[in-house]
């Protein structure tokens, strides 16, 4: 499983989405359970996935997937196919 398959499944686990409602352009605010226990739970699963652990401004400053992406990536975790 690729690290990018990894996050879709942890995006998928977290918000409660189908592999239909996911896309790596999902945005906060067209996910209802992306609320603050949310981001709770995606930094939690962030950390065990990609041993990475965000810092309190990068969770709550989150606002698509395309974030979760740049910061993982800044951070050394590719997520190339």
């Amino acid at each position: 499983m690729t690290n990018r398959d990894k996050l879709k499944q942890l995006l998928l686990d977290v918000f409660l989405l189908t592999d239909d409602q996911f896309s790596f352009d999902l945005r906060k605010e067209s996910v209802d359970t992306w609320d603050s226990l949310g981001v709770v739970s995606l930094a939690v699963g962030i950390q065990e996935t990609f041993g990475y652990h965000f810092t309190p401004e990068e969770a709550t400053g989150v606002e698509s997937v395309s974030d979760i992406v740049r910061i993982l990536s800044t951070h050394g975790i590719r997520l190339d196919d």
